[in-house]
């Protein structure tokens, strides 16, 4: 007797907002914050990757953008795999990286650190902008 089976797993992911505080339109230096991304499956273990799509307001990885709250101005900033801010986290195409985490055991949660960075010398209006970025896990 020879069978088969499919199963599929259940699994979540949570990320914390990424909050980069005030910018300063006339610092020199860039703007840096992190934030982190979580996944937990239910049964089985798995090897996977984490990819961070491109950014609504701009269409890409770089750069991504945020708009402001009310109106049409946007300000660049980017999301990266290491601290050192060198590779974008994206999906692996073009320039860009993806996070991987070696090996998720069931019902254990496993987390990334996102690092994310806006450029100095930027002239925007004050006020609140924002973006919104999708996370997708593969295995």
């Amino acid at each position: 007797f020879f069978g088969t089976v499919n199963s599929e797993a259940a699994c979540s992911v949570n990320a914390t907002s990424m909050n980069f505080g005030s910018y300063d339109v006339f610092s020199p230096a860039p703007l840096n914050s992190t934030s982190t991304v979580t996944v937990r499956c239910d049964s089985i273990s798995f090897f996977i990757f984490i990819t961070i799509g491109t950014s609504p307001n701009s269409g890409l990885f770089n750069p991504r953008q945020m708009q402001h709250l009310t109106g049409i101005d946007l300000l660049n900033y980017n999301v990266y795999t290491n601290a050192s801010r060198t590779t974008i986290w994206g999906d692996g195409t073009g320039a860009t990286g993806f996070g991987f985490i070696f090996f998720v055991p069931p019902n254990r949660p496993r987390t990334r650190t996102v690092y994310g960075r806006i450029p100095p010398s930027q002239d925007i209006p004050a006020g609140p902008y924002s973006d919104t970025l999708t996370v997708t896990i593969t295995w």
